[in-house]
């Protein structure tokens, strides 16, 4: 892994934990030798990560969507910042230079992102590593779903294969390293895994 794309809040949310957490997970990244691929703002947990990559004298690869721009919130001190026409384009992009995937607390952007990648994984267009970084339980809830809709038959056994969940970065990144890509698809047909 030597791009990691990091699903985030443009908010920092309202405990100081979240805010560290992106800290340590752009610090571990910066340390690590892998770059941070990210929305491109520079405003909360967005921010965060990518200064603490740039602190570290890391690389960052921010793709931002042009009303964006217009609105100032992208991150000017970014290595690479790559500007785009649509929310679309941006996600396509990000997804296309990661070799994996990480998310961290966010709101209704990050989900959407998170599940995206989540869905292309699941359908076999991509066999990449996913993480949740679970800062302070805030995933609970959404794992919790995750284990109802299995049960209700929404989500197979398998594709819980999909996803990792740690509390620390480098735990994390470690069960990221570890992944393989389930071989049976979202009908249970066996196919070769891709990446």
């Amino acid at each position: 892994m030597k791009h990691i794309c990091v699903f985030c809040g443009s908010s920092s949310g309202r405990q100081a934990l979240y805010q560290q957490a992106a800290i340590d997970l752009g610090t571990t990244l910066a340390r690590q030798g892998i770059h941070l691929v990210w929305g491109g703002g520079r405003v909360g947990l967005m921010g965060t990560i990518a200064d603490a990559v740039l602190a570290e004298g890391g690389q960052t690869v921010g793709v931002i969507p042009s009303f964006m721009v217009e609105r100032e919130v992208e991150h000017t001190g970014s290595t690479e910042l790559i500007e785009v026409d649509t929310m679309h384009t941006r996600k396509a992009i990000m997804a296309e230079r990661a070799d994996g995937f990480i998310a961290l607390p966010g709101g209704f952007g990050t989900l959407d992102e998170l599940f995206e990648i989540l869905t292309w994984a699941q359908l076999q267009i991509h066999g990449k590593p996913v993480g949740l970084l679970n800062v302070g339980g805030y995933f609970d809830p959404l794992l919790q779903w995750i284990d109802r809709a299995e049960a209700e038959g929404f989500i197979r056994p398998h594709h819980r294969k999909l996803y990792s969940v740690a509390g620390d970065a480098e735990t994390l990144l470690e069960q990221m390293r570890q992944h393989a890509a389930p071989t049976e698809d979202w009908v249970g047909k066996v196919h070769l895994e891709q990446t």
